[in-house]
Formats: structure tokens, C-alpha cells, sequence
């Protein structure tokens, strides 16, 4: 099998991965939980902070995930946050 379709089964499966978290995160009640928690008329932006609190750990491991998967089959790219990064200790280099 080829190494971009290993990698794309690789991305779908990490965001299954992605859904499934959601999912489990709104069956156990965590957003439930939280836009209750919330007055009368913010209760859209209760849901909007749970779904943010829930699903930053899924992100996390998503791209460990990918950055893993990549390594693994020498996928090569360009990431923006590398760029920015890498200018920061640049600046630091430099003073």
C-alpha cells in the first residue's frame, strides 16, 4: 500500500477519533453540565466553552497523532507553527 493512502486512512481514522471524543464528551453530559451552569441567555456561549474545554485534549493528541503518522511513513511539509517558532528563537539568537 502506498504511503499517501496509509496516511490518509491514518487522518481518518484521527478524526473518528475526533468525533468519537465529541461524542462521548456529549453523552456523559459535560455539555449539559456546563451550559446549565450558565445565566439565562448565555446559554450559547456556555455550549461554545465546553466544546472548547472538551474537544482542546482530542486536538492535542490529533496532532501528536498526525506529526506521529508523518514521521513514521516520511511524509514531508511545511507546518506554519514550525515557521513561527523557529523566527522566535531566531530573534533570540540573534540578541
Amino acid at each position: 500500500m502506498s504511503s499517501n493512502t496509509l496516511h490518509h486512512l491514518a487522518t481518518g481514522l484521527g478524526f473518528a477519533f475526533l468525533i468519537g471524543s465529541y461524542l462521548l464528551g456529549r453523552h456523559l453530559g459535560f455539555i449539559d453540565w456546563i451550559t446549565l451552569q450558565m445565566p439565562k441567555g448565555y446559554e450559547g456561549s456556555g455550549l461554545m466553552l465546553a466544546i472548547g474545554i472538551m474537544m482542546t485534549p482530542a486536538f492535542f493528541i490529533w496532532s501528536r497523532f498526525n506529526r506521529f503518522v508523518e514521521k513514521k511513513l516520511g511524509i514531508k511539509g511545511k507546518y506554519y507553527e514550525d515557521s513561527y517558532y523557529n523566527n522566535d528563537v531566531q530573534k533570540k539568537d540573534r540578541d
